[in-house]
Order: C-alpha cells, then structure tokens, then sequence
C-alpha cells in the first residue's frame, strides 16, 4: 500500500495555523478594549466572555460535526471564525463598535472556533493508515504541534502588536482561519460518510452523553483531567503569577518559568511520539501525572531558589508531554467513527468545565489562607488525583486496544 501523507501533514498544519490565530485573537482582543475603552474592568470582562463558549460549544457542537461531517465542520469553523474576527475591526474603521457589540462578537468566535479543533482530533485516525504511521504517534505529533502554535502565538502576536497595533493583528488573525480552511480543502480527502439511521439532534447529544456515562475508561479520563485541569488553572492563573510578584519579585521569572516548562512540554510530546509506543501506557500515565503535579506546588510553597524551580518545571513539563497523547489515543480507538466528535466534544467540555473554579478558589485561597498553606492544599489535592490510576479496573482501558469489539460499542446506544 502507498504511503499518502499529504492528509495527516495537511491536518497538522491546518491545526497549527487555526490554534495559532486563536492565540493571536485571545491576546489582541484584550488589548483592542484596552486601546479602546482605557477601561481595565471591560477588559477583564471581555476576557471572561470568550471562554464560557468555549465549554458550551464543544458540548454541543460535537453531535452537529457527526452529522455534517469532520472535514466540512473544520472548513466552516474556520471561515466563520474568521468573518467573525474580520467584523471587529471594519466595525471600528468605519461606524465604530460599541462593547455590547464587540462582547457579542467575542462570544460568537469563540463558540464557532471550537467545534474546528474537535473536528480536526476527530478527524485524525481516519489519515493515519494512509500515513503508514500509528495513532499513537500521529496523536503525539498533534499535542506537539498544537503545543508549538500556542507557544509561537503569543510572542508574535506581542510583536505584531506593537508594529501593526491590535485592530490591524485583528486582519492577520483573520487571515490565519481563512489559511488554515485552505490547507484542510486541499489536502484532506472527504471521508466516507459512514451511514446511519438520522434521529433528532438531542437524542443525538444524549447518545454522546450515554456513551461517556457508560464507559469507565472515558468517563475516569474525563473526571480526571477536569479535576487537574482545574487544579492547574488555579496555578496558573493565581498561585505561580502571585508567587512570582511576592517572592522572586520578578515578572521577567514567570515569563521565564512558563516559557520552559511549555517548550519541555513540546519535547516530551516529541519524545513520547518517537519512543512511546515501547512504554506501558497506563504506568507511565501515572509517574507523568505525578511529576508533572506536586513537585510544582511544593518548590513554590518552599520558597525554593528560581534555578531549582525552572529546572524542576522543565522535567515536569517534559512529563506532562505523554498526558494528552495518552488519554487521546486511547479514548479514540474506544470511541466508535460515527460518534467520534459527539464523545470528543463531550469530553472536551468536561475537562474544561472547572477550570474557571480552579482560577476563583486559588484566589479566595490565597486572600483566606496565605499563599503557602494556598500551595499546599492545591498541591495535594492533585496528588491525590493523580494517584487515582493506581485503583480500579477502568483504568486498564488506557493499554492499548486495536480496534473497539464490535460487540462493545453495539452495547452503546447510538
């Protein structure tokens, strides 16, 4: 069989460029309303209004990508996404734009951008035979491209900023959708339609649900990354930003300890495609998430010197690298084709559901407990989480599996 590779490239550049013009937007739009309105409050409030889409959609646009199709939900998120983006600043260079308006937009964006990235990691599998490659690394290759446009977003959007101003970064962010809707029509053949009795929309959404609910190993992989995912949006958000302003003194040091840790994130996702496939996938699931966990809240607590701080963050961002291709691959080869995006989106949601609650306790932690005792609670309860895979049968569904029985999924209603 000859080897096309043309389709899975052309996903992971298409990824890329999108989850690059995300990036581009979640940074120039906050600075637009600043630049604007001079109103830091607007600003923030901005800021929370583009991520409540976020988890709504993935939960419910999913079923519409299964019934539509993979490839045309890709092409379509990115158009709309970018007429969308492309209304903010004609709006502003011709009749003005007021904030109820802009904030409408915001929202809008972010809901119609979502169901593209679900989309494209529900696409993969189908162009990895072509590939001659494996999920599993395929899998791997997409966290690291996906890593690697977040990291090249943000400090090019910074640049562009300050050359071309925030409006104008508005027409290139555009421009990165439109790019990205070209290179999925060129190179990413339309899928077969797999055929199947048409029930209505909701009992549609309601079989993603089921199928979640009735699979141990999806529904503990959900619950646990939407407890550390919250977990870690309080780190993130509060706890690192507060330790760095109160302890290191320093805003060059958090930019620095984020910087390493997300580029050893990128490596480790890169190391875990080339050499993963020899590793038993629910063992090193556990050590990753254990060292990607407690060693980060622990050195803050203690006070620990910068250097030992971003030496051990990088190991720890080298770990959490094999995470997401873990979990993906293996909750892909669980999830039947006709109902990839509805469970994917599902699941999407719900690991993404908490993590404005994680931001909201670390900062009532911190101004109630002090930011120490704030680390140490954070810190323990992801210890405690990550040591879930230790107990229970579900988690021996993350080994590897080379197809679904047919006669497990005929058990999940579709």
């Amino acid at each position: 069989m000859t080897r096309d590779r043309r389709p899975l490239l052309g996903l992971l550049a298409a990824n890329a460029v999108s989850i690059s013009g995300n990036v581009l937007t979640v940074l120039a739009i906050p600075w637009f309303v600043l630049q604007t309105t001079h109103s830091p409050t607007r600003t923030g409030i901005t800021a929370a209004v583009s991520t409540l889409p976020i988890v709504l959609s993935a939960a419910f646009s999913g079923t519409v990508a299964d019934r539509i199709g993979l490839r045309l939900t890709s092409i379509a998120s990115d158009l709309i996404s970018a007429a969308i983006v492309l209304t903010v600043p004609l709006l502003h260079a011709t009749v003005g734009i007021a904030f109820w308006q802009l904030l409408a937009l915001v929202f809008l964006r972010g809901f119609f951008a979502t169901p593209g990235e679900t989309a494209r990691g529900a696409l993969l599998p189908d162009l990895v035979e072509p590939a001659g490659t494996t999920l599993e690394r395929a899998m791997s290759g997409y966290d690291a491209v996906s890593r690697g446009a977040r990291m090249v977003g943000a400090p090019l959007a910074g640049v562009l900023i300050a050359l071309i101003g925030a409006p104008n970064l508005l027409f290139v962010d555009a421009a990165t959708f439109v790019v990205s809707a070209l290179i999925v029509v060129w190179s990413v053949p339309r899928p077969p339609r797999v055929r199947r009795e048409r029930a209505p929309y909701f009992e549609d959404l309601r079989a993603g649900l089921r199928y979640l609910n009735r699979d141990p190993t999806i529904r503990a992989v959900t619950v646990m990354c939407m407890m550390t995912n919250m977990l870690d949006a309080g780190f993130g958000a509060v706890l690192l930003p507060v330790h760095a302003e109160r302890v290191l003194r320093s805003p060059q040091a958090f930019g620095l300890i984020v910087g390493t840790y997300g580029a050893s994130a990128l490596a480790g996702a890169l190391a875990y495609g080339a050499w993963g496939a020899r590793l038993p996938r629910r063992r090193t699931f556990l050590i990753a998430f254990v060292l990607c966990g407690i060693p980060r809240f622990a050195l803050l607590a203690l006070h620990a010197p910068l250097l030992v701080i971003i030496v051990v963050g990088a190991g720890s961002g080298f770990a959490s690298g094999s995470l997401n291709p873990i979990m993906d691959t293996a909750l892909l080869e669980r999830i039947p084709t006709e109902m990839r995006a509805r469970v994917w989106g599902v699941v999407y949601a719900g690991c993404t559901a908490a993590m404005p609650l994680g931001a909201l306790l670390a900062g009532i932690g911190v101004a109630r407990l002090g930011l120490a005792p704030a680390l140490w609670t954070f810190g323990g309860a992801y210890l405690a989480v990550t040591l879930w895979p230790l107990f229970g049968t579900a988690w021996d569904g993350l080994e590897r599996t080379p197809a679904l029985p047919e006669p497990y999924a005929a058990t999940i209603p579709a």
